[in-house]
């Protein structure tokens, strides 16, 4: 089993989030949106079995917000493997988040990838894959045009409140992720499900079930049957709970079937502050984000 999948797979199933990034609102005042933090610590299972876990953080500050993401496989998953990786985004909340800053290292026994991306507006200023992604001459091409209006996969993590009333209004699960993750550009479309009672370390409450469903646009091989089986796949769902301080919306669970059976990210502790630790992080840094491969 390849890590890079399945880390990709982190930010882009534990997030099916907001709305497009074209268009957006200005971003409420620092004063209009409390300083808090959310960390949240994941277990990953495949078909029942334990491979890995991961960790979520985010830090609000006024517009501002910081989040964090790792994952690691482990046993007998990990020990073959060895998969790891981390990513980091910052940036600005409107309707949507608007990331100015993304990085994001993977790596496995055998190789490695690191990803670094700076953004202004939701457009895509500078990009960079190390190594660089081979030319196969059947991917769909990206072009400048899929590289605007876009949020980064750590980014879409935070999902700002659609609407002015309850975080948990059904509302607030109908959105549409357009993501690029400096190689492919993809939307991943969430609709309202159910809202359920839930009861987790450190969290207990409702939360909102999203249906989410994967549309590929640029970057990916369209005839590979990895690509079709998820953009045909509808067993896919994220359950979102609200980080009232900040008025967003985090991922306490997400669950994607396979063809190995189903992937299912889900919380096992939620630890909520109300301070934060982005305040002095840069919104619009001028430069790619800094990343670097483990051990390099």
């Amino acid at each position: 089993m390849r890590a890079k999948p399945f880390l990709r797979a982190c930010p882009l199933l534990l997030a099916a989030l907001a709305l497009p990034a074209v268009a957006q609102a200005a971003p409420r005042s620092a004063k209009a949106r409390a300083a808090a933090g959310v960390t949240i610590d994941y277990s990953v299972n495949l078909a029942g079995i334990p491979i890995g876990n991961a960790q979520l953080t985010g830090a609000f500050e006024g517009p501002r917000y910081r989040m964090d993401v790792s994952a690691v496989l482990t046993g007998l998953v990990g020990a073959v493997t060895g998969g790891q990786g981390s990513a980091r985004s910052s940036g600005t909340l409107a309707q949507a988040p608007l990331p100015s800053a993304f990085s994001i290292a993977t790596r496995t026994s055998h190789s490695g990838i690191a990803v670094r991306m700076a953004l202004a507006s939701g457009n895509v200023t500078q990009a960079e894959v190390t190594p660089p992604l081979l030319d196969t001459g059947d991917r769909v091409p990206v072009t400048a045009a899929a590289k605007r209006g876009v949020v980064d996969p750590a980014s879409a993590l935070a999902m700002p409140a659609r609407t002015k009333g309850a975080l948990l209004d059904p509302e607030n699960c109908n959105r549409t992720l357009p993501v690029f993750d400096g190689a492919t550009r993809f939307d991943v479309v969430l609709s309202y499900g159910e809202t359920r009672e839930i009861q987790k370390p450190g969290y207990a409450g409702p939360v909102l079930v999203c249906n989410a469903r994967y549309v590929a646009i640029a970057g990916h091989r369209a005839d590979r049957p990895g690509v079709r089986f998820m953009e045909e796949n509808r067993d896919m769902s994220v359950w979102l709970a609200p980080v009232e301080a900040a008025r967003v919306l985090v991922p306490l669970r997400i669950a994607v079937r396979t063809t190995l059976g189903t992937n299912i990210i889900e919380a096992t502790r939620w630890t909520q502050t109300g301070t934060s630790t982005a305040k002095g992080s840069e919104a619009a840094p001028a430069t790619v984000a800094e990343a670097s491969l483990p051990g390099r």
